[in-house]
């Protein structure tokens, strides 16, 4: 079949080319599962923290919390957005790569014995030493140890640096997929990703133990070295993003109608971007805070080590991992990407009710690996269902934006939970300072009520969908009849 780009130029483009689309899909992938690997590489490990680094709750959820921070307060995430509709794909990556790297090494050296004593620990000790109260929204606080607050920093680079490649995978795998396999594409990608995140709950216990003796720094140092790899992945799809601009002519065409930092009102004035990214910010706030405290939680509620807390852990990105692209396949084809994210929504709230209710009496390894595997599932209905109704949204021109306003929205919750659920946690046990010995009922209440918001937030987004018609319950991948209908319809 003919694509439009072919149909309009007579040329085949290098993303019509599928081992051409595809291998670029597996580098942008590629530095994904890198970054993935660095922003959980300490999940596993809280326990070995608070005994090896005197990491409180309170310090371990504040440093969990601070990946976001500068995305949310200052901002950088919008002017992310903004710089990749303006800059492209290609140096926003390569950016972005650089950044992750940067922060990733900060925090290796926090955590190293060099910086135990050092002047810059002496520093850290008197740096921003703010009461531990409400209206502290920064990552730091007094009594908060030195290598916890040089870490928060080095995570907050890293946090910039990742989520700006975030909203630039997502655009680019747009631009090389839209009108193809795009929600195969997306899904696959944060199922590469996922995978990360499974390597880490095994990988990351026993790096830490090598030789008999825990260090934390250890798994950091080796996913810094890995992060190395994911910018010259970056590198590489920079070239094979030139080439295909090159025959696009897409310099050419931007100029006829150019990003222009007053279009975001079209972004921020539309009802159902703002739905879809409310959607956005309580699913993965009620997952990937939930990824920093599972490993402690398995090990207090089933009895076990951190490593056999990893393995059980295991199959939730591994799962999650395994589906996406099955899921992304079937939205190309069969669309029902709203009643799929209504469906995510109830498996969240039963999963997480299951964590706070049954598994602390029934100490059962098989209820839990079931709930995982079903959190797993619903997971894995984000990147097939949402991502992919975005460009049904907004115009081309402004996607790395809306992109960039929906991963804000959602870097305020992912900021604000860790250090949420920390406290609820701090406050629930009251006197227990043995971090295996913590009661996890109330943060997993609280994970269920943003699952009940989603499916609120799930139902409207259909009800507005079957109004308005944005087609976001129809297949992505379109007919030969309706593609060459539309190509002669804009001709005309």
């Amino acid at each position: 079949m003919q694509t439009s780009n072919q149909i309009s130029s007579g040329i085949e483009l290098l993303k019509d080319k599928a081992w051409a689309r595809w291998t670029a899909l597996v580098l942008l992938a590629s530095a994904m599962f890198f970054g993935y690997i660095f922003m959980d590489v300490l999940s596993p490990l809280q326990a070995y923290l608070q005994e090896s680094k005197d990491w409180t709750p309170m310090a371990y959820g504040r440093f969990a919390g601070s990946e976001t921070f500068l995305n949310v307060f200052v901002f950088f995430l919008i002017f992310a957005g903004i710089i990749l509709d303006k800059m492209g794909v290609r140096f926003t990556a390569i950016l972005s790569g650089a950044v992750m790297l940067i922060g990733g090494a900060i925090n290796y050296y926090a955590l190293t014995d060099s910086f135990i004593g050092s002047s810059m620990a002496e520093f850290m000790d008197g740096f921003v030493n703010l009461p531990d109260t409400w209206w502290n929204i920064t990552p730091f606080y007094k009594g908060m140890p030195a290598s916890a607050k040089l870490s928060a920093i080095g995570f907050m680079l890293f946090g910039c640096g990742v989520e700006m490649a975030g909203i630039t995978v997502s655009r680019a795998i747009v631009k090389w997929f839209q009108g193809k396999e795009m929600a195969l594409a997306m899904g696959i990608e944060m199922a590469i990703a996922r995978v990360g995140v499974a390597v880490v709950f095994l990988g990351s216990p026993a790096i830490a133990a090598i030789g008999g003796t825990i260090s934390v720094s250890r798994p950091v140092g080796f996913a810094v070295l890995l992060m190395c790899i994911g910018l010259i992945s970056f590198i590489v799809y920079a070239m094979m993003d030139h080439k295909l601009e090159t025959q696009m002519g897409t310099s050419a065409e931007e100029k006829d109608d150019p990003f222009k930092i007053s279009d975001l009102k079209y972004i921020f004035s539309s009802k159902v971007f703002w739905i879809v990214a409310l959607l956005c910010v309580l699913y993965y706030s009620a997952i990937f805070p939930f990824q920093k405290y599972a490993n402690n939680m398995l090990q207090c509620n089933l009895g076990i080590s951190a490593e056999q807390a990893g393995q059980v852990f295991f199959v939730f990105p591994l799962g999650a991992a395994a589906i996406t692209p099955f899921l992304g396949n079937f939205m190309d084809r069969k669309g029902k990407g709203a009643t799929m994210l209504i469906f995510g929504a109830l498996l969240m709230i039963v999963c997480h009710l299951t964590f706070a209710f049954l598994l602390p009496v029934t100490k059962s390894a098989v209820l839990a690996y079931a709930a995982i595997i079903l959190l797993g599932i619903s997971f894995s209905l984000v990147p097939a269902s949402l991502w992919p109704s975005v460009p049904k949204l907004v115009d081309n021109r402004l996607l790395g934006s809306a992109y960039a306003v929906i991963f804000w929205i959602q870097n305020i919750g992912l900021y604000a939970f860790p250090m949420i659920i920390g406290g609820v946690l701090a406050a629930s046990n009251p006197g227990v300072t043995d971090p295996l010995q913590y009661n996890y009922t109330m943060p997993m209440v609280l994970f269920a009520c943003l699952g009940g918001l989603a499916l609120i937030f799930g139902i409207m987004l259909k009800a507005l969908d079957a109004k308005k018609h944005y087609g976001l319950e129809l297949p992505n991948i379109k007919s030969e009849a309706t593609e060459t209908a539309e190509i002669i319809a804009s001709e005309e």
